[in-house]
């Protein structure tokens, strides 16, 4: 299993990064490294003011190639599938007042 670590430093990143529309809830990770969709990976997450990291496991959901045509930078969207640390609840919490936004995301 690949472990990831994702830092946001401000609300507005991590609007940008999660996945409301996942049953279990998951961030886009920006990378130019490959992934195949299904893989397993550790997500070690770092949440604005956070003095430590949660850990979250995953799988790779979604897939942004490098060159999109949409502009968006390559990466993959990650999906929670064990989250004991309750990180889902702390990113909408984060992200409250963003939620109903129009504003673009790094996904849809």
């Amino acid at each position: 299993m690949k472990s990831i670590y994702v830092e946001f430093f401000s609300e507005r990143d991590l609007y940008q990064a999660y996945m409301p529309f996942l049953k279990n809830g998951g961030l886009f990770y920006k990378t130019n490294s490959r992934f195949e969709l299904g893989t397993e990976v550790m997500l070690e997450v770092s949440l604005p003011d956070a003095l430590e990291h949660a850990e979250v496991k995953g799988e790779v959901c979604w897939l942004t190639p490098i060159g999109s045509q949409s502009g968006t930078p390559a990466g993959v969207g990650v999906s929670f599938v064990d989250d004991p640390e309750l990180v889902k609840n702390q990113i909408e919490k984060y992200i409250a007042r963003f939620l109903n936004s129009s504003d673009p995301t790094l996904t849809m």
